[in-house]
């Protein structure tokens, strides 16, 4: 637990700053504000290991059979990494602003572009944006990452969510309404997603007062797959898990996926109930048409009392109204789903229980912990065996993360 420790203590220094802030302006060149943010995550995930298998023509597996399952799947193991390393540098002027991030983390093996991008504002109304940037289909997923209700984002946003692509966007809207079109390509990053796109999202906001605000969004985002191969396996809620419990495989005649997506949120002081429901539908021109969907619903109160701000289709978090002395308090739950089986496809299905804490001290250090409570079913053969095997496994995870931010 190197990382967390090394972290941790790093963080703890920076949250004694008494000019803690969550930007630093760094000059001004020309008609450029210059500030730079860096954001530092370091994880510990522990893992139950649940197997269980039984024959769906009823017979009983031999211990040896299941020991054979069981080796060939893997086991969960206990880890610690450093999630994110990100580095942000940003200029502002008159009309526009340029993004450009990298994330240094090597828990992939190698660090990747984040938003690099640059934005003009024709009018108050109207703008475009250039570069690699978020695409419009996901609630969660535009939110942003440094104020994550959860260690991990919902199975939904990671099955189905497209994050980050190199394309160009328009966005118009009002004070209750926005509405966005993209075209994408690949991912700025070599060797990470490919196949290019286009999608739209469309929000509303039919209740806004001081008090409360409701949210409700659709989007729809059609993309070629890459080299017509689809491939769709999820974590079990745990960034760190060295398995997937629910795997599609490949589908290797795949031409073009389509997801759309619903979305809803309420707003009221320091209480938040957000939910998104996302469906992928997979074009194959050899077999039958591939469909998988999720849903997630959840909900966080900040204890301390500070409430949630809304502005243009997208929710924020507030900072602490007391970063000195006691800081801000969170409590979140969430349930989420997902159904990765349809037709000849044997995905499998997961079902997740999340309980969280979060505390944010100051403005730049937050702790989280997570308890989580996984359901995961899946029909799979082995050789030898002529019925097909439900394979379960049905984890317990407790998560922690350390986290600093500039």
């Amino acid at each position: 637990m190197k990382p967390v420790r090394h972290l941790l203590a790093m963080a703890v220094l920076a949250g004694l700053s008494a000019q803690a802030q969550a930007e630093m302006n760094l000059d001004i060149i020309g008609d450029n504000e210059i500030a730079i943010e860096a954001l530092i995550q370091a994880d510990y995930n522990a893992f139950s290991n649940n197997y269980e298998f039984a024959r769906l023509d009823g017979v009983a597996l031999t211990s040896a059979q299941q020991t054979t399952l069981a080796n060939s799947f893997g086991v969960l193991k206990d880890d610690n990494s450093m999630r994110r390393s990100e580095f942000i540098l940003k200029g502002k002027g008159p009309v526009y602003d340029w993004t450009i991030g990298y994330d240094f983390s090597t828990q992939a093996g190698k660090g990747k572009f984040l938003d690099v991008n640059y934005r003009y504002r024709l009018t108050a109304d109207y703008g475009v944006r250039v570069g690699q940037f978020k695409q419009p289909n996901s609630l969660e997923e535009l939110a942003s990452t440094r104020y994550n209700d959860f260690i991990s984002k919902a199975v939904t946003t990671n099955a189905f969510a497209i994050a980050r692509r190199v394309g160009v966007e328009a966005q118009t809207g009002g004070a209750s309404w926005t509405l966005t079109g993209t075209w994408f390509g690949r991912e700025l990053t070599t060797g990470l997603a490919r196949g290019p796109g286009y999608g739209v999202r469309a929000t509303w906001a039919p209740l806004m007062t001081d008090t409360d605000t409701v949210h409700l969004g659709v989007s729809a985002i059609r993309a070629d797959t890459r080299h017509d191969l689809y491939r769709n396996r999820v974590r079990p809620d745990a960034d760190l898990s060295n398995l997937r419990l629910i795997d599609t495989g490949d589908l290797k005649d795949a031409d073009h996926l389509t997801t759309l997506g619903v979305e809803g949120l309420w707003l009221h002081g320091p209480f938040k109930v957000m939910g998104e429901y996302m469906k992928s539908d997979i074009a194959r021109t050899a077999n039958d048409d591939f469909s998988g969907d999720s849903w997630y619903l959840s909900g966080v109160w900040n204890i301390t009392g500070e409430a949630f701000t809304y502005k243009q289709g997208v929710y924020n978090t507030p900072l602490p109204n007391d970063p000195g002395y006691k800081g801000m308090f969170q409590a979140a739950v969430r349930y989420d789903t997902i159904d990765l089986d349809d037709r000849m496809v044997n995905g499998g299905t997961q079902d997740s229980w999340t309980a969280g804490v979060n505390w944010y001290w100051r403005q730049n250090l937050k702790l989280m912990l997570n308890y989580v409570k996984v359901d995961t079913d899946r029909n799979v053969r082995i050789s030898g065996v002529s019925s097909p095997i439900l394979m379960s496994n049905d984890p317990d995870i407790l998560e922690v993360r350390v986290q600093f931010m500039l």
